[in-house]
């Protein structure tokens, strides 16, 4: 589910210089990404847990939930979808490790002819962070702005890849256009044209490409149209590269041989990577839950919009727009005091049960945002919200969400959702 936001994945990739176009989506802060942040604990002490001791050509688990193996070691598959990215076995020697200023001297010689400034990189052989990353500050003499290039790597096919470069929906990422596209190699290309905040609170454009080769290569160039990506006046109308330059830019070979001088994370000599715990069902598509989801809404509430890539409804009962979102977790059990707390309910059959209300995260004045967060016994979560406006972004269409708390709860709890346990 889109929803699991592993404080794992991309874990330290570009600091505050660079980020995910798909962190642009915030869910509810209180509920999904707590959940998403214990997910991660989760998997890690499950994967510390299947440790093979003294096996030889041991999987290594590297920052971002990248499984990296010893070269010329072929692993089992992972399961499909199981967002673990697993790296192909080099047939050549591996060059040394990209540093900082070979980074830096390589994007000043790709940008078209200006001046640079605020050069700073992290090589693959920097101990606290071995996903390479450079940013700078780049003026054609139009007005400064920030670019920056990101390199790891991506299980082809897998569902990091896909989520890497599918175009963001607009209800969750509201931007002006996106393209993806596959090039003669076979590799995948997205090019994006956003806004740094979805709410525009500041009208900071964020362009991007987005690079995945078949054999895993993930490059990442973002550019804004200001001197840094938050906090900085914006600088130009625009940022300084085209479309045309960031495609030319991001498809550049140099950048795939220091993807593959990445090493092997030194600091998880013994760890290898499971999807899961073995027996965990899988998780339900997003078509399967909303299908699950829209039989359950009260009678006079209508859907005026469906997510694709994530669980969420727009609704309309005619007194204005109302998001909606949900999501179904497996195994979150040994996090439950966590999420939940002393003061959470128990039903008679063991589910805990907790509501929340808040103005949701966004800094939209008048957000309202109710959610009702349900675990069963065997660790099977469902948890719902709804917002008094179309999408979290944007400004309320009405005082309070479509669904009533009592509405939610009787979602949430409802045995229809016994069906993905």
């Amino acid at each position: 589910m889109p929803v699991e936001h592993d404080d794992m994945q991309f874990e330290g990739r570009l600091s505050d210089a660079l980020h995910d176009i798909g962190g642009g989506f915030d869910a509810d802060r209180t509920a999904l990404v707590a959940a998403g942040q214990a997910r991660g604990r989760r998997l890690r002490l499950r994967r510390r847990a299947a440790v093979v001791g003294g096996a030889a050509g041991i999987a290594l688990v590297g920052l971002g939930g990248a499984l990296l193996v010893p070269r010329g070691d072929t692993p089992a598959p992972p399961p499909s979808g199981s967002g673990v990215a697993v790296r192909p076995p080099a047939t050549t020697p591996s060059a040394p490790p990209v540093t900082g200023p070979e980074l830096i001297r390589t994007l000043q010689e790709l940008l078209p002819e200006g001046e640079v400034s605020g050069q700073e990189a992290r090589g693959a052989d920097d101990d606290s962070m071995p996903l390479p990353s450079v940013h700078l500050v780049y003026d054609d003499g139009k007005g400064p702005g920030a670019i920056g290039v990101s390199l790891d790597w991506v299980e082809p096919g897998g569902d990091q890849a896909r989520q890497t470069t599918d175009c963001p929906d607009k209800a969750l990422v509201p931007h002006d256009t996106c393209v993806t596209s596959r090039l003669p190699d076979g590799s995948l290309l997205k090019l994006f044209q956003g806004y740094e905040y979805p709410d525009r609170r500041v009208d900071t454009k964020l362009w991007s490409a987005d690079l995945v080769t078949p054999a895993g290569h993930h490059v990442s160039v973002m550019e804004w149209n200001a001197a840094a990506q938050k906090d900085a006046p914006i600088s130009r109308p625009e940022p300084p590269l085209s479309t045309a330059q960031l495609k030319e830019l991001v498809t550049a070979r140099v950048w795939r041989g220091y993807v593959d001088s990445i090493p092997e994370d030194p600091r998880n000599p013994t760890a290898t990577a499971t999807a899961e715990a073995p027996g965990t069902p899988a998780a339900p598509s997003v078509e399967a839950v909303l299908g699950t989801l829209v039989p359950l809404l009260p009678k006079g509430v209508e859907v005026a919009e469906k997510g694709n890539d994530y669980t969420y409804l727009v609704l309309d009962d005619g007194k204005g727009r109302s998001y909606m979102q949900i999501d179904v977790q497996h195994g979150m059990g040994d996090v439950a005091a966590e999420i939940f707390g002393a003061d959470a309910e128990t039903l008679p059959d063991g589910t805990l049960v907790t509501s929340r209300e808040s103005g949701g995260d966004k800094g939209v004045a008048g957000a309202v945002m109710w959610t009702v967060d349900t675990l069963r016994t065997d660790g099977f979560r469902v948890v719902v919200s709804a917002f008094n406006a179309g999408t979290q972004h944007q400004a309320p269409t009405r005082a309070t969400p479509a669904l009533t708390m009592k509405q939610l709860r009787e979602i949430a709890l409802s045995p229809k959702w016994d069906q993905y346990r």
